[in-house]
């Protein structure tokens, strides 16, 4: 009877060649693990947004609210605002505007717009 039960039992027969094959492709996989952590961190950041102009008018926007103290980095102390550095940002802003009349479209010249105009009157309630 031991003899019928070892013939109905499937075997699974591994060449050599899948054996070392499959080796190799876990080393490479471990390899590309340690490349990958030896890697500098980029600590809380995700992917950067596409370089566009909408992208170009809020890092300069961005930089006039750091400037008048409307943004801050957590765990910082609050500091005071420098509005020369906040005015030097929207000349940066009207610049841009300037040079670009007639070449933007309608919807990056209401964002230029837009944001021109708050980051101004921002700066107008702060510099009193």
């Amino acid at each position: 009877m031991a003899k019928e039960e070892n013939k109905d039992e499937k075997k699974i027969i591994i060449d050599e060649d899948w054996k070392q094959q499959a080796q190799k492709e876990k080393e490479k996989l471990a390899e590309q693990e340690k490349a990958e952590q030896k890697k500098p961190q980029q600590a809380g950041r995700g992917p950067l947004p596409k370089g566009d102009f909408a992208a170009l008018i809020s890092t300069l926007v961005t930089q006039a609210l750091f400037a008048l103290g409307l943004l801050q980095v957590e765990g910082q102390q609050e500091k005071e605002p420098d509005l020369a550095l906040a005015r030097y940002s929207i000349d940066m802003l009207e610049t841009i505007q300037e040079k670009t009349k007639g070449n933007l479209t309608d919807e990056e010249k209401t964002v230029l717009e837009n944001t021109l105009g708050q980051v101004r009157m921002a700066y107008v309630k702060l510099a009193g």
